[in-house]
């Protein structure tokens, strides 16, 4: 044998078995008796994991840790990975129970629902693919190569078009999904991860680059770039407002959230929040940003009209970028590193129901959202 393997859920009833990389092995032609029993444990332990869809992974760019949830527009699913994770979970938001396991994955990336429900795109740097499932049934749709190291994604209001940064390749892909096919591989970027937002009339993309802490903005007409924002400090989110004019960044690197003037593209601003900031997320009504701190276990809360902490949630378990809010604002879900997802009520600032791939939600915070 020399391949490794790993499995999709794919249509019908039956998983399907894909090869997806070529390894060394090395044939052994003498075996003790107690080298045999060994083999027979080893095999019947791989069997095990087969059955239950976990399978031991070589990683391409697995030094890079994150995690990303996507909630469906109608606020009913989440769904929830973490890098080092092989199967990704998708809960009832409604009930708190787990509903599914997507397995076969190596290091997914970046998770986001197309705008009308239907669709789900998931990207995985250690297959170098991006991955669609139906919304309704969970089934595998069609995959793209798009090279080891796909990680963050942007899709257009009009779920027409989805941008993949590449970290290890320092491009982006521009996959024309009415068309099913690549449209462009735009160059000229420094390790692309996580952080990429279109801004709201989809005029602009706006991409971090981890390598040399800059912003860098595509023209989407054109597919070109257009200018640059440097300054940042191990750059991770970013959230733009809804006019176009401010965008918010956070900086490990210093425990802060910048405020860019896209106008002049200029840094103007930045505060303190807590330890190793990657969150920066915008609410709805755009008059709070909330801060996911790894390294504290907080959510800092950033007043967007006098850009000063205002309050500081407490009880996660490594909370990064994976941060989204409820359309009307009154809640924020945040997946935990034991992808876990906890819900907040922003009024009371405080954790009010946790979710858990184990047992669902638990009884005693049984707050109504």
């Amino acid at each position: 044998m020399n391949n490794n393997f790993r499995r999709l859920e794919g249509k019908g009833s039956k998983n399907k078995i894909i090869i997806i990389h070529k390894i060394n092995t090395t044939v052994v032609t003498t075996l003790s008796v107690n080298g045999i029993k060994m083999l027979m444990a080893a095999l019947v332990m791989l069997s095990s994991l087969i059955a239950n869809g976990v399978y031991a992974q070589q990683t391409f760019d697995g030094w890079i840790k994150n995690n990303s949830l996507a909630v469906s527009p109608d606020e009913n699913i989440a769904v929830a990975s973490y890098s080092d994770s092989t199967c990704i979970k998708i809960y009832d938001l409604k009930s708190g129970e787990l509903i599914k396991n997507l397995l076969g994955f190596v290091n997914p990336r970046n998770i986001l629902f197309s705008p009308d429900g239907k669709w789900i795109y998931i990207t995985d740097s250690g297959l170098g693919e991006l991955l669609i499932f139906n919304a309704g049934t969970f089934e595998i749709k069609m995959t793209y190569p798009v090279g080891y190291g796909a990680f963050g994604t942007a899709i257009t209001n009009n779920g027409n078009l989805i941008f993949i940064n590449n970290e290890a390749a320092s491009t982006v892909t521009v996959i024309d999904l009415v068309a099913e096919k690549v449209r462009a591989v735009i160059t000229g970027f420094a390790q692309p991860r996580q952080g990429v937002k279109l801004n709201a009339e989809n005029s602009k993309l706006y991409v971090t680059n981890f390598a040399n802490n800059k912003i860098v903005i595509v023209d989407v007409k054109t597919l070109r770039i257009d200018g640059s924002v440097s300054g940042f400090n191990a750059i991770r989110a970013i959230s733009i407002e809804k006019n176009g004019s401010m965008l918010y960044a956070a900086n490990s690197g210093t425990n802060s959230i910048y405020k860019v003037d896209l106008r002049s593209n200029r840094i103007t601003d930045s505060v303190k929040v807590g330890r190793d900031p990657y969150g920066a997320a915008l609410s709805p009504d755009e008059k709070i940003l909330l801060s996911g701190n790894k390294a504290d276990n907080t959510l800092s809360i950033v007043d967007i009209k006098s850009f000063k902490v205002t309050g500081t949630i407490n009880g996660f378990n490594e909370p990064r970028q994976a941060i989204v809010f409820s359309k009307d604002g009154e809640h924020v879900y945040v997946l935990n590193a034991d992808l876990s997802v906890n819900a907040v009520d922003l009024a009371e600032k405080k954790i009010v129901k946790k979710t858990s791939f184990e047992r669902g939600l638990h009884n005693n915070l049984n707050k109504p959202l």
